[in-house]
């Protein structure tokens, strides 16, 4: 099936796929299978190196991937972080994931049952499934399958079909290092191809939607295997008494409009305290108004265009109701319409209510929803009163902040700064509640959760006989 694919900046359909069928999917998932033992043997040291020869390719075709990422997405300066990240992400595992591997086993350790030692293995998950979103088409697709390759799985990728261009680059970057090309495969295609995947592998790893989540969640529990989610957010931002109002306008701005706002870790809701909040808003605005498209010139500018067409409908329609519903847009508002790509300033708003869609429900596009708090304990209920739980963020007093962070329902917490987790990937979180399932992407358990442990039992004095066991025995 031929899949044809807009461009985000001109609004023609420039691009086409074929989504591989579900018989591909399987035959690929076979070849991936019978190539993975002798991936396993190599060892972990011989496995890292080959992930640095991947490195080194990525870097040789960084600039055609680039500028693929760049008509994907509709901006440059991130899709050069994307690949330099990825290379960087290679080189990090491969640095560090060797001796976490070699001390994950235990030998011979004595067991609380007399006479008994045990030792342990480690043994990971055959076939690694990964389905990846388009608003980071390239980090996304590899974040999670580099450190699976390390730990030894083969691995099955399909990126986006909203962002598709990189994906012959990257397999020419692949066949360029002929050992991890037996063990690694990036397909094209859509939901169906997503659903064959995880018909197919042993772990499957996903980022997306909370309603697209629900169904690979379920679509892995019919197949009996571990599903790792990160979903949706709706990140909240606390601004304390004792933050500095312009400071924390700029922390807010760049959290909540960087890449267009089209980051699940974007702040999506503020809560400013009255004593700060005309300071804060005046300031916000100021800022806000110095943030420019990046059109005409892709090269030039702060934020691109919206990469999918109906999230901008999406994004529109929450901004209307709010406004039917008493909300003030101090700034933006209005999504505008330049060379075919759908672009939006900045929009503040203010006098927003939880029942407001533009609060309760995630927008993923560059709008701050301000809420004026008169009490501490008031911003935290109302940042916990979310059905999402992926990051937060508080600006403040040091202390007072991280106590307050402490009380947020969410797995990431910023102490004076916002979206960390866009940066800091050596912190362990977890999504709670419905941004996500599974153990953290993030900090080691990105390596340990694609292994599961064999436990080796020595009995070192004699096995008891069935004669242990006999009613008379027990009764004596």
């Amino acid at each position: 099936m031929t899949i044809p694919v807009r461009n985000p900046r001109t609004g023609e359909t420039d691009y086409a796929i074929e989504a591989v069928p579900a018989a591909e999917i399987a035959a690929i998932a076979r070849r991936l299978r019978a190539a993975q033992p002798d991936w396993l043997a190599l060892g972990a040291e011989a496995r890292a190196a080959v992930l640095v020869k991947w490195a080194e390719a990525i870097e040789a075709r960084a600039g055609d991937l680039v500028a693929k990422l760049s008509v994907d997405t509709g901006r440059v300066a991130i899709a050069h972080v994307e690949v330099f990240s990825v290379a960087g992400t290679l080189r990090r595992w491969a640095a560090t994931g060797p001796a976490m591997i070699a001390a994950l086993d235990l030998k011979d350790v004595p067991s609380a049952t007399p006479g008994v030692t045990i030792s342990n293995r480690h043994v990971p998950y055959q076939l690694l499934g990964v389905i990846a979103p388009w608003n980071f088409p390239m980090l996304l697709a590899l974040i999670d399958a580099i450190p699976a390759l390390l730990a030894g799985c083969a691995a099955l990728i399909k990126p986006s079909e909203i962002t598709p261009r990189f994906i012959p680059v990257l397999r020419e970057t692949v066949a360029a290092v002929p050992e991890l090309a037996k063990v690694l495969a990036i397909v094209e295609g859509d939901a169906e191809t997503g659903k064959a995947i995880v018909g197919n592998v042993d772990y499957v790893c996903f980022t997306g939607s909370v309603a697209t989540g629900r169904k690979v969640a379920e679509a892995a529990a019919a197949a009996f295997i571990p599903a790792n989610l990160e979903l949706g957010g709706k990140d909240p931002m606390i601004v304390l008494p004792s933050a500095d109002p312009v400071n924390a306008a700029s922390i807010a701005l760049r959290s909540s409009v960087a890449a267009n706002g089209q980051a699940c870790q974007s702040i999506e809701r503020l809560y400013v305290h009255r004593s700060l909040a005309d300071a804060f808003l005046s300031s916000l605005v100021e800022q806000a108004k110095g943030v420019a498209f990046n059109y005409p010139d892709i090269a030039q500018g702060h934020i691109g265009p919206f990469i999918f067409p109906p999230q901008a409908d999406k994004v529109q329609a929450q901004i209307d109701a709010a406004v039917a519903q008493g909300a003030k847009v101090l700034h933006g508002g209005q999504v505008e319409t330049l060379g075919g790509g759908k672009y939006l300033r900045p929009t503040i708003l203010t006098d927003v209510t939880p029942d407001m869609a533009i609060i309760a429900e995630e927008t993923f596009g560059p709008v701050i929803p301000v809420t004026i708090y008169d009490d501490v304990e008031e911003a935290i209920r109302l940042a916990n009163d979310t059905i999402y739980g992926l990051s937060a963020a508080v600006i403040g007093d040091p202390a007072e902040a991280e106590k307050v962070g402490e009380r947020l329902e969410a797995g990431a917490i910023s102490i004076n700064d916002g979206s960390m987790t866009a940066g800091v990937w050596d912190a362990e979180n977890c999504s709670f509640k419905q941004s996500g399932m599974g153990p953290s992407r993030m900090g080691d358990a990105g390596l340990y959760r694609y292994f599961r442990v064999k436990a080796i039992m020595r009995q070192n004095g004699e096995a008891a006989p069935i004669a242990a066991y006999a009613e008379q025995a027990v009764a004596g």
